[in-house]
């Protein structure tokens, strides 16, 4: 007798669990830990061609430095532990975006100078940092889709039961930080420019 009791409670505790989605935490939970450990990754690949970038442009004189200096200082230490809090996730989103407006600019202001144009390792420099870039992008939407999948689950009946049981928070995904500058249309205008005195 009180071994089918066992077996009856050990089955009811055993289909009871199944459904509570503990499993399918530390699946996802995983998940988005290697995703941004990827993400990490990319970004630490930026980081490392930038000193070679800034090298290479400060070789050009007449460059601008104040460029410089903002690609500089916005590098930001990014650690694993980012990803569990969100006011220091939401410092290293903005410290990104920071860096890649900065480099943009340094792109951009790099065009007017011949001399790099024609340098071919700044060219190579810039061809790594695009591919870089993509490559960001790809692992940063792979980290949002598992985190999404993860925050569903958190939210989620009967799963919700077990996150608040076991502490499981929802986690922060990536934003855009100017919104709503970048949901107004662009102005295009096809006036001729004026001419120069």
């Amino acid at each position: 007798m009180l071994r089918k009791i066992i077996v009856s409670v050990t089955a009811v505790l055993t289909l009871s669990l199944t459904g509570c989605g503990y499993n399918d935490f530390q699946r996802l939970d995983e998940e988005v830990k290697a995703g941004w450990s990827e993400v990490l990754n990319q970004y630490q690949r930026r980081a490392d061609l930038i000193p070679n970038i800034v090298a290479t442009v400060k070789g050009e004189a007449n460059f601008d430095q104040e460029t410089l200096t903002k690609v500089v200082e916005a590098r930001i230490q990014a650690t694993p532990e980012l990803v569990n809090n969100p006011e220091a996730f939401q410092k290293f989103q903005a410290a990104q975006g920071e860096l890649s407006g900065a480099l943009s600019r340094l792109l951009v202001v790099s065009e007017q100078y011949p001399n790099l144009k024609a340098n071919q390792g700044f060219q190579d420099l810039r061809v790594q940092l695009e591919g870089t870039e993509n490559r960001i992008t790809v692992a940063r939407n792979r980290y949002i889709k598992t985190v999404a999948d993860y925050n569903v689950l958190v939210r989620s009946v009967p799963s919700n039961f077990t996150a608040m049981a076991m502490g499981y928070q929802v986690k922060p995904s990536f934003t855009v930080q100017n919104e709503a500058q970048i949901s107004a249309p662009p102005a295009v205008s096809f006036d001729k420019p004026a001419a120069k005195p």
